[in-house]
């Protein structure tokens, strides 16, 4: 049952979200074995600190304006990531609120609190599309979304089925218990067994969504659904993708990777009880497209989504001019051409989220809409320009990246490090120095957790060809053709 378990108006702390989810009885799965405490595993320590530290930065009084608004409910401060915007101004806040958890962790952890937030917050927007198939699901959504605000919750999402047969629809695989679907219905909920994908983030959150955003066909009701569960509820697990943190013996000689690594995991449901009150679609496949796109929760999501790769792209930027400066080719007329490439790239997706917000409208119930084909134009890019973007890094570096000690345990022998100093300082900066940037643009660029998030950037928001037909539906076509219709009307001579 939902109860409001916040006893003071005090925000959530690292402290606090750390030993809510140690040892709690979480089902997650690593190298063949069971996890018995996430916050203390090598595979999942460094991010479970991460996120602590977003906490931490929201708690902090001199945060208060940027981190927090005041709730509707009891005035107390809450995250602003659930913050229903009225305004552009609005927006704008919360934007500024993204990106300093975004500049945290350098734009390289996807899933943070502030993600779902953003879907939930667009649900609760718009509970008029629940309504009209149900009230009670107009009021579950409301209700959930209140407890998450004032509970400082942290909800991750699986909504994409697995990749078993995608010739046939849920209802036709070979085993209708595949894909995470309703199994029974009691009078207090529903059980769910089956699977669902790709759960980033979820072996760090308090809570999971489960939905489904691949379009559904009659006969699929079953998994036309959306419900949230305590991540710890009986019958999850959590089966995590290979933890590229436990391969990071260092923050030396991995930077990033022993920090950021949020994993993926593949989602079990073994006959999982889910109450009512934590039911917000049922059985509905008109409801269960509609909780996307009749209501901004995915416009909000992914406002959050473009200011995390803005400033990711911030990053890059960053690292590109230091390791240029760092090899004495900042000045050269072919680099600056090549950096004024991927200014203007990085320039652009930041202009486009800002215009998000400029371009925003409000509809009749007084909601308000970023703009959806701003958005839709910048992530349709996306997939385009990242690869690009991080080519040129490479180009530009050549060999340095490449031709490293072997790690920082090198440094340590003082008969290597001899050598290391003489050979590989550059003229401003020493050998460990020049060695700590390039083992840093390497695990941005090249090592797993890089090649990971280049899968990432590519597919996050849906496969390409999705994306661009949400800009194609979204585009003022009519206006465009009423140009061409009116010049063919002209008067002849």
């Amino acid at each position: 049952m939902l109860t409001q378990t916040r006893t003071t108006a005090k925000l959530r702390t690292g402290e606090e979200y750390v030993r809510s989810i140690k040892a709690d009885g979480r089902q997650v799965f690593v190298n063949g074995e069971l996890v018995k405490d996430v916050t203390t595993h090598p595979a999942f320590k460094g991010a479970v600190e991460s996120v602590a530290k977003l906490f931490d930065m929201a708690a902090d009084p001199a945060n208060r304006e940027r981190m927090t608004f005041a709730s509707p409910l009891t005035g107390d401060p809450v995250l602003r990531c659930y913050q229903i915007p009225k305004t552009a101004d609005d927006l704008a806040t919360k934007r500024s609120f993204y990106e300093a958890w975004a500049e945290s962790t350098c734009g390289l952890m996807g899933r943070t609190p502030d993600h779902v937030a953003g879907f939930f917050t667009g649900y609760a927007a718009k509970p008029s599309v629940f309504a009209k198939h149900g009230q009670q699901w107009a009021d579950n959504v409301v209700n959930f979304h209140q407890y998450l605000r004032e509970n400082h919750q942290y909800v991750s999402y699986a909504i994409v089925p697995p990749q078993i047969d995608r010739s046939k629809p849920a209802h036709k695989q070979s085993d209708p218990s595949l894909y995470a679907g309703i199994v029974k219905e009691r009078d207090d909920g529903i059980v769910v067994s089956g699977a669902q994908q790709l759960g980033t983030g979820a072996i760090l959150s308090d809570w999971i969504q489960l939905s489904c955003i691949t379009p559904l066909q009659p006969g699929d009701e079953n998994y036309a659904i959306n419900a949230a569960m305590r991540i710890n509820a009986p019958g999850v697990k959590m089966y995590s993708r290979r933890p590229f943190a436990m391969q990071a013996s260092n923050s030396f000689d991995y930077p990033l990777t022993g920090r950021f690594d949020e994993t993926d995991s593949l989602l079990v449901f073994e006959n999982v009880f889910i109450p009512w009150e934590q039911v917000f679609v049922h059985r509905n496949i008109a409801l269960a497209r509609e909780q996307w796109w009749n209501t901004p929760a995915h416009i909000y999501g992914n406002h959050q989504a473009q200011s995390r790769y803005a400033t990711k792209l911030r990053f890059m930027m960053g690292l590109a001019q230091r390791l240029n400066e760092m090899t004495g080719n900042a000045a050269n007329p072919a680099v600056m051409t090549q950096m004024g490439e991927l200014a203007a790239q990085a320039q652009t997706v930041e202009s486009m989220l800002r215009a998000q917000e400029v371009m925003a409208t409000t509809d009749d119930e007084g909601v308000l809409w970023p703009s959806r084909a701003t958005l839709y134009a910048v992530m349709a890019m996306q997939s385009e320009i990242n690869p690009r973007m991080i080519d040129m890094i490479r180009e530009m570096s050549g060999g340095a990246m490449i031709m490293q000690p072997s790690s920082d345990l090198d440094f340590q022998n003082p008969e290597i490090a001899k050598d290391v100093e003489r050979y590989v300082h550059s003229v401003s900066h020493s050998a460990r120095e020049r060695v700590a940037l390039m083992r840093m643009a390497w695990d941005f660029v090249g090592s797993e957790f890089a090649g990971r998030h280049q899968q990432y950037e590519k597919f996050y928001g849906g496969a390409s060809f999705l994306v661009k037909q949400n800009m194609y539906r979204n585009y003022d076509m009519q206006r465009a053709t009423a140009m061409v219709d009116a010049t063919l009307n002209l008067p002849t001579f």
